[in-house]
């Protein structure tokens, strides 16, 4: 029987040569990186036509072209020299103030300082913001000389918006050659989302343990109730013995349970449950505004926006985990387990969605969580009036407006 060729080995003699060309070739190319990455594509193709016009007239006797080529040669020259030049700074970027709700003004400050011992020549300083950028024209500076340049920030949407790094271009009028140099880093600039303020949350949810209970009864905890009859396994230490002195039979404390209340608010990130983007927009606002009003009520508060939890949320990462929420395809049934795992001691579960979402749905991600937690489900829909109804067990709100949210609230948590 014919032996196999040994197909990988022979693959292997053929890769290896290649691997250590290319190793050869980043060696010999690392030392004049510096010296290319400056040239554009207009100036590499400048390159391209003098050496083409420069061979052609030399093979056909051309001198035109030759006369051509050296003309190009000699403006690509001239170019280069404008690059050359080593550029001390020092850039700094202000923001005051870093996060804004939408809508309010926001500027910034880039101070640029020539720490070389000699006169900085003018100099084009780039500073990307957001999507876009502004371009400042520096002035010749002496050496220790600051120069100052006020900037603003665009905030009519919600989102982060990244400023920098700011760099200093060098270049020649032609762009031929184009040599950048970052200075700073990105700094954000947090846009948070429009809030309403809402009444306390805690009536008629589970309350805390500066004296608010439920209505579930205990034998054991700290907010005391009623007297009861004692009954054979009751533990003695409950019992009441002057009132048992006074009525002449044991009597022992009745208890309500106290829970510290858990609130967990789910915002569903899926562009499909949603009519348009305002309707996110809407329920971002709306999930901000109660997730802010749990901070103020000191209550324990999850926070999750698509992607992005918070298991342990404060006003500020509260705010900034919402102005980072985008639409994605993360669907509600996996936020919802996500949810149940993060905050396995949660009381009151708030899904906020969009009006695609269908009720099964809904009921579906209700049931990762235990029966004992509350869930309400906020459905954003500005073509239905704001109301308020219940399927199951599971309180489902209609919101039309962000304004109608203060009353929807008051009348779900009562």
């Amino acid at each position: 029987m014919p032996a196999r060729p040994n197909i990988s080995g022979r693959v292997s003699a053929l890769v290896r040569p290649l691997r250590a060309a290319a190793g050869d070739l980043r060696r010999v190319a690392a030392p004049i990186a510096p010296v290319v990455r400056p040239v554009t594509a207009l100036g590499w193709t400048v390159l391209a036509v003098s050496f083409g016009c420069w061979l052609i007239g030399w093979r056909c006797g051309w001198v035109e072209l030759m006369l051509l080529a050296t003309a190009a040669l000699v403006l690509f020259a001239a170019c280069a020299l404008l690059t050359i030049g080593r550029t001390r700074l020092r850039v700094t970027i202000e923001l005051e103030p870093r996060r804004v709700t939408v809508g309010t003004p926001a500027a910034g400050q880039v101070s640029t300082e020539n720490v070389a011992k000699g006169v900085l020549l003018p100099i084009l300083l780039e500073l990307p913001i957001g999507a876009g950028a502004a371009r400042f024209n520096l002035p010749p500076l002496r050496s220790g000389q600051r120069h100052e340049e006020l900037f603003v920030v665009p905030t009519n949407r919600r989102g982060v918006v990244p400023v920098g790094p700011a760099t200093t271009v060098r270049g020649d009028p032609l762009g031929l050659l184009r040599r950048t140099v970052s200075w700073t880093d990105v700094i954000e600039l947090f846009v948070h989302p429009v809030t309403v303020p809402l009444e306390p949350l805690g009536a008629g949810l589970l309350r805390d343990l500066e004296g608010q209970t439920t209505n579930d009864l205990s034998m054991s905890d700290l907010a005391f109730h009623a007297l009861r009859d004692y009954s054979p396994g009751d533990d003695r230490r409950y019992i009441h013995w002057r009132s048992s002195a006074k009525a002449g039979k044991f009597l022992v404390r009745q208890f309500l349970d106290t829970r510290r209340s858990h609130f967990a608010t789910i915002i569903d990130s899926d562009r499909r449950s949603y009519a348009d983007a305002d309707d996110y927009e809407t329920a971002i606002s709306a999930g901000a505004s109660i997730a802010v009003r749990a901070v103020l009520d000191e209550q324990d508060l999850t926070v999750l926006a698509g992607a992005h939890a918070v298991p342990s949320a404060s006003g500020q990462r509260v705010l900034d985990t919402f102005a980072r929420a985008e639409l994605a395809d993360h669907g509600l049934n996996d936020l919802a387990a996500r949810a149940a795992r993060i905050a396995p001691d949660t009381s009151v579960a708030l899904i906020i969605t969009g009006s695609l979402v269908p009720f099964r749905e809904l009921q579906h991600a209700s049931t990762h969580f235990p029966p004992e937690v509350r869930v309400i489900a906020l459905k954003i829909d500005s073509m239905r009036p704001t109301g308020i109804s219940s399927h199951g067990g599971l309180t489902v709100l209609n919101l039309q407006t962000l304004a109608e949210l203060p009353a929807l609230m008051a009348g779900t948590m009562a």
